[in-house]
């Protein structure tokens, strides 16, 4: 398999849960706004959206979406538990994580990754705020992990957005339970490799 990725985006939740699984992958960043491969290629042939991840598999597909490429790789593994079984409440609820964090959370630091300024910005850190906000209640009991006690795909996701605060200037202070699994999730052996080997942390 090889995994296209650009160095800390939402690429970087795929990159961990090949991690956490164990898989033998090559990686190749991507310039998203040539559209060129660090290899040359042009990358509109792999992904014709033009944006990461793309994930091409040993038999020549190639699949694109985050969220579905997670629970791909969590359903090609049933043992890894990192999602739960196909059917199951258990599985809706991670359902609804995925959705939310996509479609909400991910959503809100697009403009500021465009560089939005005065009001603009703070009206698009306002957004971000409150869609962070969503997620203290749910570790209000001590969990670890949005599932409970185990690690899933939505964690990496959740882990890989909340990472960009560093990057925008958002302090997660307000948020203690928020800013504990941001820690729990990025102390994980998985997500630290993923980290180095994309040039966001230096090996120990």
């Amino acid at each position: 398999m090889k995994l296209y990725y650009k160095p800390g985006a939402c690429s970087l939740a795929t990159h961990i849960v090949l991690n956490e699984l164990g898989l033998s992958f090559d990686v190749e960043s991507v310039d998203t706004a040539a559209k060129k491969t660090a290899g040359g290629r042009d990358f509109l042939e792999i992904n014709p959206d033009g944006y990461v991840p793309a994930l091409e598999l040993d038999n020549g597909n190639v699949l694109t979406e985050g969220a579905a490429i997670l629970q791909y790789l969590a359903d090609q593994h049933p043992a890894s538990e990192l999602a739960p079984a196909p059917g199951s409440w258990e599985r809706t609820q991670l359902h609804q994580h995925l959705n939310f964090i996509s479609a909400e959370l991910h959503k809100s630091f697009g403009p500021l990754f465009q560089g939005a300024e005065g009001a603009a910005r703070e009206a698009a850190v306002e957004k971000a705020l409150k869609r962070i906000a969503h997620f203290e209640p749910i570790f209000a009991d001590g969990r670890s992990y949005l599932m409970g006690e185990t690690f899933s795909v939505a964690d990496a996701y959740l882990f890989t957005v909340l990472n960009w605060t560093g990057f925008v200037g958002i302090s997660l202070d307000e948020f203690p339970n928020v800013k504990a699994f941001h820690a729990c999730a990025g102390a994980r052996a998985a997500t630290r490799h993923a980290l180095e080997r994309e040039g966001l942390l230096k090996a120990a």
